[in-house]
């Protein structure tokens, strides 16, 4: 069972940034297709950002230009920096890891965002 831990969250104004981390328990992790997803209460989960093993990476169409996925295997860690950040993306904040191998995902317990305007 891989365990993720989001941290970094927390309120900016504006135009602000905030560099969210997720932190696995797995020492797997280098294989894992990992994901930053959001939702806001009543909404779907959105796709934010996803990074392949390999580093190709992948960005839902509001977060494109402004947000950058990146990971770091060697600390099984992988960080989402979020800039010029909107009122818009006020929401809760997930971090996801899949194992193709297996065909498991897990979810960290997510991580509060709020812009405020």
């Amino acid at each position: 069972q891989v365990q993720l831990v989001e941290s970094g969250g927390g309120e900016v104004q504006f135009g602000g940034s905030l560099r969210l981390s997720c932190a696995a328990s797995e020492s797997r992790f280098a294989i894992y297709l990992l994901g930053w997803y959001r939702q806001a209460p009543g909404n779907q989960r959105e796709l934010v950002a996803t990074i392949t093993s390999g580093g190709r990476t992948t960005y839902g169409d509001s977060v494109k230009g402004r947000f950058t996925i990146f990971r770091d295997n060697s600390k099984n860690m992988a960080w989402l920096q979020m800039n010029s950040l909107k009122p818009e993306d006020t929401t809760v904040y997930y971090c996801y890891a899949y194992d193709a191998s297996s065909g498991d995902g897990y979810w960290g317990q997510g991580t509060q965002v709020t812009v405020s305007s």
